[in-house]
């Protein structure tokens, strides 16, 4: 994300797109923190296929460098994939 101020909504679309020979389906998200959100397709990912995975993160109470994992429930042979993302929030 781009720098922020305290207080913001940031919003980011992650395009994730199934490489594999299986429908891949991502069945759930994991946080450290609730001002992490994502919201995921409610479908399988049909092989080729690209969806967008959008990701909330309320920047209220937090400030200086944030770098957030959110980990997915996959059938992928991990079982766990990751998206990540950093940003800098300038205090109040």
């Amino acid at each position: 994300f781009p720098d922020a101020k305290e207080g913001e909504l940031l919003e980011y679309n992650f395009k994730v797109t199934n490489s594999g020979k299986k429908p891949l389906i991502i069945s759930a998200y994991h946080v450290e923190c609730s001002c992490t959100k994502a919201f995921l397709p409610k479908e399988p990912v049909m092989p080729g296929s690209t969806v967008s995975i959008r990701v909330t993160f309320d920047t209220e109470g937090k400030s200086y460098y944030q770098d957030r994992i959110i980990y997915l429930d996959t059938n992928t042979k991990r079982k766990k994939e990751k998206l990540r993302f950093k940003v800098f929030v300038a205090p109040k």
